[in-house]
């Protein structure tokens, strides 16, 4: 991949409706866009970081920082990029998966559309489309929340995922199962709001038969995820708690969990998500495409991840009309449950100029030869 120049874009874009969990309630997306120009290719990538380091240590503008002062400059010092080669390349810097999975996600966009290969396709996808569930951030009402859900139901969504918090879990769940029945997949995602402590309380939601319950602990307390799964019937799923496919290793080897959601932003890019994949996959361990509010570039990028052989459960994946009035891109709607897998070469779509000129605040141009 020959590049000539980067830009750091920019854009807000604002929610249907706000989105509350148990670490804030967003309004708005702050969205930084990696965008690699070559003279025979061009590739884009997202940041999923948030604008506050509330989610994980990441946020937008120290991403946009890391990107301009340490992780192009290193890149621009090779005599070649390739994306097969930036995880290896970028690991003497710590952390900040997120940051390093939007520029990957940029350069390998780039390179598949420069030989007309899909991402589906280089990651190994085994399905031209994927069943999609939907995220249902914390209601101000029980009334409010069954409202929601149902919408989402008539929509055709496959499976509902509730956010939970302590105060807000029991009872909203009971709610949900009493008016919908026994036969809608549901589940429940706490972002590390519990501590071991609480470990009883989630033993209460073994009745409604969940699907799973998502990362109920911190990050870091694989020990008390191992004890929670000893103690509950409900399947124990981890999210940010897996960074790697090593981690992932770690985790299932130590009983933390019989599920993992996959984030190629949290892992550093959609080869190491390929990698945590496999290992889950070995090791019998299913696993979904979890999400971050994506423009329909992360959205086009996550569906094709997705579509590989061990996402066996419905993921995070929903329709552009979920979060967004005016997608970055064409918009991606759902048909009976499911969204297709884009086909075209890289990640198969590219932003709407009218939109994106929008909807961005601020271009960084950086010149590739001027970086090293």
């Amino acid at each position: 991949m020959k590049i000539e120049t980067v830009e750091l874009v920019r854009i807000a874009m604002p929610l249907v409706a706000p989105f509350r969990t148990s670490f804030g309630t967003q309004f708005e997306r702050d969205i930084l866009l990696v965008h690699v120009v070559g003279p025979e290719a061009e590739g884009w990538g997202e940041c999923v970081a948030l604008t506050d380091p509330l989610y994980s240590p990441e946020y937008v503008e120290g991403a946009q920082a890391l990107m301009r002062r340490f992780i192009l400059p290193r890149l621009a010092s090779l005599p070649e990029v390739r994306a097969q080669q930036i995880g290896e390349v970028l690991s003497v810097i710590k952390g900040n998966p997120m940051a390093k999975a939007a520029v990957e996600m940029a350069v390998l966009d780039a390179e598949l559309s420069g030989c007309g290969v899909s991402l589906g396709s280089h990651l190994g996808a085994v399905r031209e489309s994927v069943a999609c569930g939907v995220s249902v951030g914390i209601a101000g009402s029980i009334p409010e929340l069954l409202e929601i859900v149902a919408s989402y139901l008539d929509e055709g969504y496959v499976r509902i995922k509730l956010k939970i918090e302590p105060g807000w879990d029991f009872e909203p769940v009971r709610a949900v199962r009493e008016r919908f029945g026994e036969e809608i997949l549901l589940q429940v995602d706490a972002n590390c709001a519990y501590g071991i402590a609480d470990s009883r309380q989630l033993a209460r939601l073994d009745p409604f038969d969940l699907l799973l319950i998502e990362q109920p602990f911190d990050e870091g307390d694989i020990a008390g995820h191992a004890a929670l799964a000893r103690l509950i019937e409900t399947p124990v799923c981890l999210d940010e708690s897996i960074t790697s496919a090593r981690s992932a290793a770690d985790a299932i080897a130590r009983g933390a969990c019989s599920i993992v959601n996959i984030k190629a932003g949290r892992v550093g890019g959609y080869l190491e998500a390929r990698r945590v994949h496999d290992v889950c996959a070995a090791h019998g361990v299913a696993v979904w495409c979890g999400g971050m509010l994506e423009t329909g570039l992360g959205r086009a990028a996550n569906l094709a991840l997705a579509a590989l052989p061990n996402f066996t459960l419905p993921g995070d994946t929903s329709a552009s009309d979920r979060y967004w009035r005016q997608d970055l891109t064409a918009p991606f709607v759902l048909d009976d449950g499911h969204l297709p897998v884009p086909q075209g070469p890289g990640i198969g779509l590219r932003p709407d100029p009218e939109v994106l000129a929008e909807v961005t605040t601020s271009v960084e141009t950086l010149v590739w030869s001027e970086l090293d």
